[in-house]
């Protein structure tokens, strides 16, 4: 469907628009009493979310990213999966799975009693993802914008074998300055250190970056992690369900000039923390069985 197309079937008024964004890819715009946002199609990406209340966006995205089929989107809120990381089967499949880099199917378009904007986007398996990844499955994603950005990932296995996911949100949270940026509630947990050569160790007090930072967190409680912001006096706080681990991401100097996708000075205004299925954390999903995987974000100004 075109735009307009795509208007007449899921539009709704000014708080629900279909257009085409950059590289010609569909963007859905939301704006609402609680919130703007700005979602991908193409990738099943949220692109913005800002609530009427917060004096800056949720999330960064590169001015250098990629708006062209076959390529992801450096920013926002990619979705992994059916893998998460690199191909482990050694196939040459891209890393994080296919979803981040395919067009998904507008399901629908709803507003909630409470003044929600609530979509829900899907995929199902093709002939070309089944040469890529064997399984039969049908998944949704319902974005609901408030006051906070709610995500819900449902995996359906359709087909009649069992299969096995890793899958993860990964957003690109946006900061002041990165350096004045720390994150609480992991404290005390094991962690994978993928930068040390995959390294176990604990971590002692909140995460700070200095330096390049790549972490898989193991056996997350059910307590939120927080996003200390202080060069903009706020916090992020992330709510989860459906996951044991947590990635932390920051490329740091080296790597961020090494990505033609990101600015040299980028990750000085970004940090991911990303609610994942990871590691030896995979979700195993009979025939006719579904997961899913949940993440709420929400701005608290200081």
């Amino acid at each position: 469907m075109n735009s307009e197309q795509l208007n007449q079937q899921y539009g709704i008024g000014q708080q629900v628009v279909f257009s085409e964004g950059k590289g010609g890819l569909p963007v859905i715009q939301v704006n609402n009493e609680q919130a703007k946002a700005l979602i991908s199609v193409y990738g099943g990406q949220v692109l913005a979310f800002q609530p009427a209340h917060a004096q800056q966006q949720l999330l960064f995205v590169s001015q250098q990213a990629y708006y062209q089929p076959g390529k992801a989107i450096k920013g926002g809120v990619p979705i992994c999966w059916p893998w998460f990381g690199p191909d482990l089967e050694g196939k040459g499949r891209p890393a994080h799975g296919f979803m981040r880099n395919r067009m998904w199917e507008v399901i629908s378009t709803a507003l909630t009693p409470e003044g929600a904007v609530q979509i829900v986007l899907g995929a199902t398996d093709t002939a070309e993802t089944r040469a890529i990844w064997s399984r039969a499955f049908a998944l949704q994603l319902e974005i609901t914008i408030a006051d906070t950005l709610n995500l819900e990932l449902t995996t359906r296995n359709t087909g009649t074998q069992p299969c096995t996911i890793t899958q993860a949100f990964h957003p690109y949270f946006q900061v002041g300055d990165i350096r004045q940026t720390s994150v609480t509630g992991l404290e005390n947990t094991r962690y994978i250190d993928k930068v040390s050569d995959n390294m176990e160790r604990e971590q002692l007090g909140a995460v700070t970056i200095d330096a390049e930072v790549d972490r898989i967190y193991q056996a997350v409680g059910s307590s939120d992690l927080v996003i200390h912001d202080q060069a903009w006096q706020r916090r992020i706080r992330i709510t989860s369900k459906g996951n044991r681990t947590a990635v932390v991401w920051n490329p740091w100097a080296k790597r961020s000039a090494a990505m033609s996708d990101l600015g040299d000075e980028d990750y000085l205004r970004f940090i991911c923390v990303e609610t994942t299925n990871a590691a030896t954390d995979r979700a195993h999903i009979p025939p006719n069985s579904e997961v899913k995987l949940t993440a709420n974000y929400k701005i608290e100004q200081e």
